[in-house]
């Protein structure tokens, strides 16, 4: 295909990282995909090879700068260019602020906003060089709306809108999207170690959709025109309240 790009996401082995890999597969993209579980990738690449596409897959553990500065540098020099970053692992142990599980609060900084900047950080350069590249951020409805025990995970996912809207402020070259998934079906609330708050999240979390919907809403925002930045969407059920 004659619009064909080239897209890195990363936190690729589960969830909407490896939905959005294979909803941009099937739309003709070439994916790279990155996580540190990659017997998981090697099992997606292959399923994405047999169906037609293009994939590649790399160990990325997106706290490090050397394993993005890894990835780009491969990608580049087997494909040219990154036209795409999908900046989608991220980690949601929640707990209340009095239980202090510190440890918690500083995985969360670390993956999902020092993850974010890495890949940002990681793409920048050679974005900036092509004067094309869109940046695409996974947030969350908790961006928005700040909700007992979720109060490090949303500022966090506040943090990556923030950087988002900033950035996309800071250039009128690249395009910046921020998703904000609802409920999504995935593994993000097995990392909950507070028994109390994994039982509310059990119900809190028995209404949602499926990743593939968030990988199509990625499909969509890369797909308009040059011209065109899709700044935002927000994706949730239908029948959530929240």
């Amino acid at each position: 295909m004659s619009d064909q790009k080239i897209v890195l996401i990363t936190g690729a082995s589960s969830g909407i990282g490896e939905a959005t890999a294979r909803e941009l597969s099937k739309a003709g993209h070439v994916v790279v995909v990155g996580a540190r579980r990659t017997d998981r990738l090697t099992s997606l690449v292959k399923e994405i090879e047999a169906s037609g596409g293009v994939a590649r897959a790399h160990q990325l553990d997106v706290t490090s700068r050397n394993d993005f500065a890894r990835v780009v540098a491969n990608t580049l020099d087997e494909f040219g260019r990154i036209d795409v970053i999908v900046n989608n692992a991220g980690v949601m142990p929640l707990s209340p602020l009095s239980a202090l599980k510190v440890d918690e609060w500083d995985q969360m900084v670390d993956v999902n906003i020092k993850g974010v900047l890495n890949g940002i950080a990681a793409v920048l350069p050679t974005m900036n060089a092509r004067g094309a590249g869109h940046i695409v951020n996974v947030a969350s409805i908790g961006a928005h709306r700040v909700s007992p025990t979720a109060a490090v995970y949303c500022a966090t996912k506040y943090a990556v809108w923030a950087i988002s809207d900033g950035l996309r402020q800071e250039t009128d070259r690249l395009r910046v999207t921020v998703i904000s998934p609802g409920v999504v079906t995935s593994e993000l609330a097995d990392t909950i170690s507070d028994e109390a708050t994994r039982a509310v999240m059990k119900e809190y979390r028995s209404v949602a959709i499926e990743p593939s919907v968030i990988g199509g809403a990625i499909c969509y925002a890369i797909e308009q025109p040059k011209g065109v930045d899709v700044s935002e969407i927000i994706v949730r059920p239908t029948a959530s309240p929240n």
